[in-house]
């Protein structure tokens, strides 16, 4: 069991990690921050650059934090919020499947994010050889509630109008 969510936690916390390194520094083929926060600003996240250096850092770490197993519930809490936020406000729009540009990739990667708060890293993880056990329904169940508030308060803040309207002219 611990190899399985060893390999899990790595396919899952490194293809976030590497996202947040497309939004950060334009890896692997990304826009870097001043793209992502272009695109962003598109979705009504302002200012756009302070959202996707967040979003960033987050996938960054939190997808870090994943692969290592290191103090688990906060890397999921932080990932189910990324995952929430892009399946909403870019994803949703195109349906489930994701080659039509839609929510599955965000939700099976939130999904065994929200797995591994339940179930814990396992003994090869950093949490273990530190002697940190936050794992169970409680603790899965915590991870779950932040990540959801912590997804929906940047959704419920985005101004979904332009950026900028200029006045008409006479």
């Amino acid at each position: 069991m611990s190899v399985g969510l060893l390999i899990l936690r790595l396919v899952v916390g490194l293809s976030l990690a590497a996202h947040g390194a497309q939004k950060l520094f334009g890896w692997f083929g990304g826009y870097g921050i001043a793209g992502t926060g272009q695109f962003l600003e598109q979705l009504g996240f302002r200012p756009g650059r302070r959202h996707a250096t967040q979003a960033g850092i987050a996938e960054v770490v939190g997808g870090l934090f994943l692969a290592a197993g290191f103090l688990t519930p906060a890397a999921v809490a932080t990932l189910v919020a990324v995952m929430l936020v892009a399946a909403v406000s870019v994803h949703i729009k195109s349906g489930f499947f994701a080659q039509s540009g839609g929510y599955e990739y965000t939700l099976v990667l939130g999904g065994a994010a929200v797995a591994l708060g339940f179930t814990g890293p396992g003994a090869l993880s950093l949490d273990r050889a530190l002697g940190i056990s936050l794992s169970g329904e409680i603790w899965g169940l915590a991870a779950l509630a932040a990540g959801l508030i912590g997804g929906a308060v940047p959704l419920l803040a985005r101004k979904t109008a332009p950026a900028s309207t200029a006045p008409n002219a006479a």
